[in-house]
This record gives C-alpha cells, sequence and structure tokens, in this order.
C-alpha cells in the first residue's frame, strides 16, 4: 500500500494532460528528431556530441521502433519512471518512518510541481530520478544488511542511472555524507567504497567521451543566477529546519531520515553550483533526483502531524483536515495546470512549425537566426525541406551533429542575394545575438537588401518574414 497508491497517484497524473495541449520544446525536439536516426547514425552523433545523453536515445529509439506515437510515446517513459520513483520515495520513507510516512512522502512526491513538470518531459531526468531514488532504497538495504545482493543491486541501479546522465554519480556524494553521519562498521564502510568505485570504473568511458565534448554540450550555461541561489538557499534550510523539528519532537526514524534526505537534496545541487562559478554545469534538471530529499521529511511531518490528531476535538480534526486539503488545492492546482500548458517551456516547436507552414509560399528560403534554432524544424521534414534552407551546409545526418552544419559568411551572403523571399527564424525581441560572422552577415544582409513583410510571435519565437523592397504580397 505504502507503494502502490504514490505510485497510482504519480501515474494519473502523468498521464493528465499528457500532451501539453499539443506542444513540444526544443530539447524534446531533439530527442524525437535524434531518435528517430537509424542505429548507425545515432552512433556517429555521440561520437561528436551529447554521448551523455545515448543510452537515453537509444532507449527512445527502441520506443518509437515499437511504437510512433507522437508526442505520448515521447513522454510516456518519463510518465512511468516517475511512477516507479514515487514508489521507490513510498519505499525509503515506510523503512526508515513508517508506512504512514512512507506514502505520504510519496504523494508529496509526485505532487511537487517540479515532478510533475518531468514526468511530462520527453527528456532523461525522470529516469535518472527513478534510478537514483531506488538506488537509494537498495542502499539503506545494504547498509542495514550487508548481503552482496543489496550492495549489487545498489551498484548497478546507479550505474545504469549514471549512464542516462552522468550527474547522477553525484549521488554517492550524497550516500557517502550519510555513512559518515551514520558512523557505521569499517566493513558497512568498505563495501560502499568498493560499490562506488564499481560506478566510477563502469562510468569511466562515458565520462571521457562526454569530457572532450562538454565546451559544446554546455558552452550555453551561465552561471547560476542569484535567484537559483536564493531558490537553492530557502529549500536546504526551510527542510533543515523541518528535519530539526522532526528530531525535537521524536517523530518515528527522524534521525535516520535527516542523514540521509539532506546529503541527498543538497550535496550534489550544491556542489554543481559551487563548481559552476567557475566551469558553468549547473541545471536544476540535472540533480531532479534531490527532491527525494524535500519529500521524505515533508511527508514524515505530516505522518507526526495525523499522529497528533487526538489532542484536537473531532470537529477540530475535521476543520483542520479541510482547510489543510483546501491550501493545498489552492497552491498545486495553479501549478498543476501551468506545467501542462506550451507557456511552462522556453519555446514551442510545434507553433512554430505551424506558423511557418501557414505562411510559406512555393519558393520561399529559411533562415534560422542563430543556426541552433533550425531545431525547430527538425522534427517537421515536411516543412522544412520544402524550404530552401539557404545557410545550411550539410544536414545534421550527414554532419553527424544536432542541428546540421553552416556555409561560410560569404557563402551564406550569396544564397540570401539570390533569393525573393526569405523566411527567418528568431528569438523573441531582447535575447542576446550571437557575435559569430555567419550570424552577423545574416542579420546585416537582410536588414540591407530586405524589408519586412510580416512579423509572428509565437511562445518563445520570432518568425519574420522578408521580401525584396516593394515585393511584400498579403
Amino acid at each position: 500500500m505504502p507503494v502502490a497508491v504514490p505510485a497510482l497517484a504519480a501515474l494519473a497524473l502523468g498521464l493528465w494532460g499528457i500532451e501539453r495541449q499539443d506542444s513540444m520544446w526544443r530539447d524534446e525536439s531533439v530527442t524525437y528528431q535524434v531518435a528517430h536516426r537509424s542505429p548507425g547514425e545515432l552512433w556517429d552523433l555521440l561520437g561528436h556530441i551529447d554521448a551523455v545523453h545515448g543510452l537515453y536515445y537509444l532507449l527512445m529509439h527502441a520506443v518509437f521502433a515499437v511504437w510512433d506515437g507522437g508526442l505520448t510515446a515521447l513522454r510516456l517513459p518519463s510518465v512511468l519512471a516517475t511512477a516507479l520513483a514515487a514508489a521507490g520515495v513510498a519505499a525509503i520513507g515506510a523503512r526508515l518512518a513508517g508506512h504512514r510516512a512512507g506514502l505520504l512522502a510519496g504523494l508529496v512526491f509526485a505532487l511537487l510541481p517540479i515532478t510533475q513538470q518531468y514526468a511530462q518531459e520527453g527528456r532523461s531526468y525522470a529516469l535518472v530520478t527513478a534510478g537514483v531514488t531506488w538506488a537509494t532504497y537498495f542502499f539503506l538495504r545494504a547498509t542495514a544488511d550487508s548481503r552482496a545482493r543489496w550492495w549489487t543491486a545498489y551498484a548497478l541501479i546507479l550505474h545504469l542511472a549514471s549512464w542516462l546522465h552522468e550527474f547522477a554519480a553525484l549521488a554517492l556524494l550524497a550516500h557517502g555524507l550519510t555513512l559518515w553521519l551514520s558512523r557505521p562498521a569499517r566493513g558497512v564502510v568498505r563495501r560502499w567504497a568498493i560499490a562506488a568505485a564499481g560506478v566510477g570504473v563502469g562510468l569511466l568511458p562515458l565520462a571521457v567521451v562526454s569530457a572532450g565534448q562538454a565546451e559544446a554540450q554546455l558552452g550555453w550555461l551561465g552561471r547560476p543566477s542569484a535567484s537559483a541561489w536564493l531558490l537553492f538557499a530557502g529549500l536546504s534550510a526551510g527542510t533543515v529546519l523541518l528535519c530539526r523539528l522532526l528530531v525535537r519532537t521524536g517523530a518515528p526514524g527522524a534521525v535516520a531520515l535527516t542523514r540521509l534526505a539532506l546529503p541527498l537534496l543538497i550535496a550534489p545541487a550544491g556542489l554543481l553550483m559551487t563548481i559552476s562559478l567557475v566551469k558553468p554545469w549547473y541545471v536544476d534538471r540535472y540533480v531532479l533526483y534531490g527532491v527525494t530529499g524535500l519529500a521524505l521529511p515533508a511527508g514524515a511531518a505530516l505522518s507526526w502531524a495525523i499522529g497528533q490528531r487526538h489532542r484536537l476535538a473531532p470537529a477540530a480534526r475535521v476543520l483542520t483536515a479541510c482547510l489543510a486539503a483546501g491550501t493545498a488545492v489552492a497552491v498545486l492546482l495553479p501549478w498543476s495546470l501551468l506545467v501542462r500548458s506550451p507557456e511552462s517551456r522556453k519555446d514551442d516547436v510545434v507553433a512554430v512549425a505551424r506558423a511557418v507552414d501557414r505562411q510559406a509560399h512555393p519558393g520561399d528560403a529559411v533562415l534560422f537566426m542563430p543556426a541552433r534554432r533550425r531545431e525547430w524544424l527538425l522534427s517537421f521534414p515536411e516543412i522544412h525541406d520544402r524550404l530552401d534552407d539557404l545557410a545550411l551546409a550539410a544536414s545534421p545526418t550527414a554532419s553527424r551533429t544536432l542541428h546540421g552544419t553552416e556555409r561560410d559568411a560569404a557563402a551564406i551572403r550569396r544564397h540570401i542575394l539570390a533569393a525573393d523571399r526569405v523566411i527567418a527564424l528568431t528569438d523573441p525581441p531582447g535575447q542576446p545575438l550571437d557575435p559569430f560572422p555567419q550570424e552577423e552577415i545574416k542579420r546585416r544582409t537582410l536588414r540591407t537588401h530586405f524589408e519586412v513583410c510580416e512579423r509572428t510571435r509565437v511562445q518563445g519565437a520570432q518568425i519574420i518574414v522578408y521580401a525584396r523592397p516593394g515585393r511584400c504580397t498579403p
């Protein structure tokens, strides 16, 4: 029961509005178009970029080979993984603090807006969270009963999660801190060290390849913003206070739960944010599994509060329950609706593709400004292929890249000047402009030799139709 109910709740929440009003953002589009390449083409790509997501792309390739179900197929693995993660949170909570605390922790995890968001995302993060959560469960089993099967399960599952995204290996830091706080027997520490070394050695080939791709893979990242630091500090401080309250009230399993939850919530994200002051690598979704460390004490606190209900009169119990339920709905429902809308993501490639389809005339050319915005049409080859892509030198598949390679600046200028009508796909106004020569020549040539016929804004994008002076048509 503690495991099944949160899993079913997470599954229902994941399936609710899974198509997000028929929208898809750019990262999901990468998954969709890459997973539709042949195994050989996929292997060629991973040798150049995105090796960190290679196992996930192979999984999604298999999913689409079995059932090419569009947006539902794209997101269904994440939905199922989130249900599995919710079950894992419940199992951990039940083991540390009792069945009721486990049940409530699993439900808290399933209801968190960030959990609901990534449950409906065609990327690897929900799968990584499920892997780390169950690895943490087996870590608990292994530290209490050092039979080899528990340590083997722990190492294998964490190794798999790390191959889905290598930052899952940061969970080893959290588990190591838990051991340090718990002061177990030396034999337990030794077995954990062996398991951790096995995960590290097994991950080494991916780490070596992805290190060579890091600049291209993470070059777009900036240092964590002040708001990111404030959010991290606020969540960490709030959870620390909640754990202290649990310990002081003598809630069941509070000490063990605190030693597990706080390192999992704080250590991976904190380390990655600190590293990012020098080398920007932090994005919150890379350590999404840390929310398990938030859900566990929250579930234990709710369980403790329910346990104190005998101190209230029956009428007060009913009123308190109604107020709590009403507050939860009032807070969570708007967030739940938001994460199921196109506005919850940076852009919407479906909306972009439809707008281009409506505006394109036979013989039109297209420019992507910057070049990486080619992603907006790559999942819709029936639209992209009927336009003359003026800057494209080699397709994504032929160039073994995500977005293809572009001609040099002089060649791009010649091709633009040979066109009569150009559809430019750009970021919304106010976004920084790429300083590269190819991007500068696109902007300058259009500004000098063409006039704007039409501007269309869609979620996270702008579509500008250019034509030779005096040739704009309705």
